[in-house]
């Protein structure tokens, strides 16, 4: 029996998604809470290993519930899992729902395409009510610019710009759907992006470089020779962590959609 899980965690206080050996990781917590509800190993896979500090809203989960769990005729009780899982991991990690799926489903390499929002605080003063979400940028930034810089991204390019290579011969072309600033409540500024995948830091520099753009930095405001240059040293800072957000996971035949786009539907 494979189980999915969309999950939610506020990703402050932990080492990124992916187990690491003494430090405090969400899949860490994760898989110890299963074990303890099905009385047995599992092997998680994730749609999307977020680094330390990172939110998630809608990131993706898959295992197989061990043997010992379950007999020839039984099925998990995925509501009971679910309600024990929020009791041990609540409020921090929160499991949204659970289902069970078809045995070749696999949480990261069945998915389609990614959405991420990354907030920025344009405000005069920090708020401390967000200071967990939310990079705080008191200075004033030229949005026009930034929405510019924001549309030459979409399409599929090699973005060696704006990524840690992981190998020398490892490609780095993405194929970004769609990426824009979209203005919310309380000074807040949303930058929404969805893509294929995404390598190592690819959003965070493309917020970086664009903040640094919106700030007047002359050599980020041209996003195009930015990622025409191939060349880490030729994008701006990288934004911290703590304002992005893995928001949502497509799968099958679901379009590419951004987290405004999918607010107003919903709402």
């Amino acid at each position: 029996m494979r189980v999915r899980l969309d999950i939610s965690y506020d990703g402050t206080d932990f080492r990124g998604f992916a187990e690491n050996a003494g430090v405090v990781t969400v899949g860490g917590e994760l898989r110890a809470a299963i074990e303890r509800v099905l009385g047995g190993p599992v092997a998680l896979t994730c749609a999307g290993r977020t680094d330390a500090g990172v939110h998630a809203r809608g990131q993706v989960v898959t295992f197989d519930v061990p043997d010992r769990a379950v007999g020839a005729e039984a099925r998990v009780d995925v509501h009971r899992l679910r309600r024990s899982l929020n009791s041990m991991l609540g409020p921090s990690i929160v499991v949204r729902s659970v289902a069970e799926v078809a045995d070749d489903f696999d949480a990261r390499f069945s998915a389609t395409w990614r959405s991420y929002r990354y907030t920025v605080l344009r405000a005069e003063v920090p708020d401390p009510f967000l200071g967990r979400t939310t990079w705080w940028v008191p200075d004033p930034l030229d949005l026009d610019v930034m929405q510019s810089g924001a549309a030459a991204l979409v399409g599929e390019h090699d973005f060696a710009s704006f990524c840690r290579r992981p190998t020398p011969d490892a490609s780095l072309v993405r194929r970004v759907f769609h990426a824009q600033w979209v203005p919310g409540a309380d000074e807040q500024l949303h930058f929404e992006v969805v893509a294929s995948s995404f390598c190592h830091q690819m959003v965070r520099s493309f917020v970086g470089t664009l903040v640094d753009a919106g700030r007047g930095r002359e050599r980020c405001a041209d996003m195009a020779a930015v990622l025409a240059a191939r060349d880490r040293a030729a994008a701006g800072n990288i934004a911290p962590p703590h304002g992005l957000c893995l928001w949502e996971v497509g799968y099958g035949d679901a379009d590419p959609v951004a987290p405004s786009v999918r607010g107003s539907r919903s709402g």
